[in-house]
């Protein structure tokens, strides 16, 4: 069974697409010969301050309305509204991006059709980066026939 490591650089909150590697991931092993054909690619994010989505990418005012959205629902440590917060060691954004990833996703599944990810016509993989400074995001594929 097939998996790589991939490894996205964000540079502060927001949706960072990555379909295009998860796809070349599933058409390179399929064409290989590993039997990948029909199956799942599962896809995992090894952080806990992001998180996973699958989500339309042709408007980009989705991302913009889905960034504000979780802004307004969960804002940082220092807006008065979270002044119940008590994790603040790495700064205001820290455990609100904690609180998105627990609302969100880290794992996510996706069938793999003739080899190839069977998403619809306007959805795309992405990384939702919750916190403000920029980091390097590791995600694991996995394809399973």
């Amino acid at each position: 069974m097939p998996q790589t490591v991939i490894t996205l650089s964000t540079h502060g909150q927001g949706l960072y697409e990555f379909t295009g590697q998860a796809a070349d991931f599933v058409r390179a092993a399929a064409s290989a010969g590993s039997g990948a054909g029909e199956g799942l690619l599962t896809v995992f994010v090894r952080h806990t301050s992001c998180s996973l989505l699958i989500q339309e990418n042709a408007d980009p005012d989705v991302k913009t309305d889905l960034n504000a959205f979780f802004r307004r629902l969960v804002p940082p440590s220092s807006d008065p509204s979270m002044r119940w917060i008590v994790h603040t060691a790495e700064g205001p954004d820290d455990m609100p991006a904690h609180i998105k990833a627990a609302l969100t996703q880290v794992s996510i599944g996706i069938p793999v059709m003739a080899g190839r990810l069977a998403l619809g016509t306007w959805q795309g993989i992405y990384l939702f980066e919750h916190r403000d400074r920029p980091h390097r995001r590791q995600i694991i594929l996995h394809l399973s026939a």
